[in-house]
């Protein structure tokens, strides 16, 4: 006598999927996503809601397969419609991932802050940036955790508020040109010189001056709106007078030997001067090539001999390299160093505007 056997029609099951959960009146709905579509979604990249859902269907419990009771999404989404109801689940759900996924992601948006401390701030007393491995350790210290759910950028800002009530670290001023009448010179300067600001120059043209400061981020919005009341122009020249690199360390070398003197001045110019120096002594060694006294190394990308074997590896880890490359990936041609960092410190004014409001 053969029997029958029992097998479930129509099962689906819903393996290796992103779940967004939302909460509502009291009671938990899911729906069913595919990994790496949820972002792209919420960033307006994607817009087939297809290709971001894997079921249109409500879920009290997408492990389980349970489905959300038409009577529970009435009472918290006033429509028993999934497709409508898994948008708005979609739009103001919180994603659920692994735990090593959201480890991950913690530890990388950890790292994404120090850098930004790192690149905003220098220590007040020998006014030398902080490497990236102090800042992250003085982050332990103050035993900061991270918001999955807050930009980057404003968690910085905390974390610089922080660090300043335990350790020597400020804001790195931001370089200023103002043009304003000679009329109005006396309040502008007074006001400077409440705010600290340091004068790098003056330049009378006619009936109007200009002035290039270096002044505190703090400062810089009511810096913008005074030059405004006195029909004045702001320009900004750069975001931090201090950059990354092998020359920003170097400057500091004579400071080793008396710590208690005041810092030099570091003026753009001196970094443009000084990386056209080495880009120049580069070039009479490559010439040196020819006679066999020493073999340098020349990177395609950036057109340009970088030194030896270890100065070639380590050229390639530098952003001068990194943004020459993201540049050849959209067919342009390659900058010289001093070049790369003007053109990287244009593209982050409009975007670190909004930071500058202690």
């Amino acid at each position: 006598m053969s029997k029958s056997i029992m097998q479930p029609i129509g099962q689906k099951r819903l393996t290796n999927v992103a779940v967004v959960r939302l909460k509502k009146h009291g009671v938990r709905f899911e729906i069913a996503c595919y990994k790496n579509k949820v972002l792209s979604w919420r960033s307006g990249v994607e817009k087939d809601i297809d290709e971001v859902l894997q079921s249109h269907t409500v879920y009290s419990n997408v492990s389980k397969g349970v489905l959300a009771k038409s009577k529970d999404l009435d009472r918290a989404f006033g429509t028993d419609d999934h497709s409508r109801i898994c948008v708005e689940i979609l739009e103001k759900g919180e994603l659920q991932v692994a735990g090593k996924e959201r480890e991950s992601q913690l530890t990388s948006q950890f790292r994404d802050i120090a850098t930004t401390v790192m690149q905003k701030t220098v220590n007040s007393e020998t006014q030398r940036p902080y490497t990236i491995s102090m800042i992250e350790r003085l982050m332990h210290e103050i035993h900061f955790a991270v918001d999955p759910h807050s930009s980057s950028k404003k968690q910085a800002l905390d974390v610089i508020r922080e660090l300043q009530k335990q350790f020597p670290i400020k804001r790195s001023p931001m370089r200023l040109g103002l043009t304003i009448a000679e009329s109005n010179v006396s309040s502008l300067l007074e006001k400077l010189d409440a705010w600290n600001a340091n004068v790098v120059s003056k330049d009378e043209s006619g009936n109007q001056l200009s002035v290039i400061c270096e002044l505190d981020p703090a400062f810089f919005r009511e810096c913008d709106g005074l030059v405004r009341n006195l029909q004045g122009r702001l320009e900004i020249l750069a975001v931090s007078v201090h950059f990354e690199g092998e020359t920003h360390v170097d400057d500091f070398d004579d400071f080793d030997d008396a710590p208690s003197s005041k810092p030099k001045e570091r003026t753009e110019s001196t970094v443009v001067a000084q990386l056209s120096e080495k880009m120049q002594k580069q070039t009479i060694t490559s010439e040196k090539n020819d006679e066999g006294e020493v073999k340098q190394q020349r990177c395609n990308t950036c057109d340009a001999f970088v030194g030896d074997a270890k100065q070639y590896r380590i050229h390639f880890k530098s952003e001068w390299h990194k943004h020459n490359m993201r540049r050849k990936t959209r067919n342009l041609p390659p900058l010289t160093a001093a070049e790369c960092l003007a053109d990287v410190d244009l593209d982050d004014f409009k975007s670190d505007l909004k930071d500058y409001s202690f």
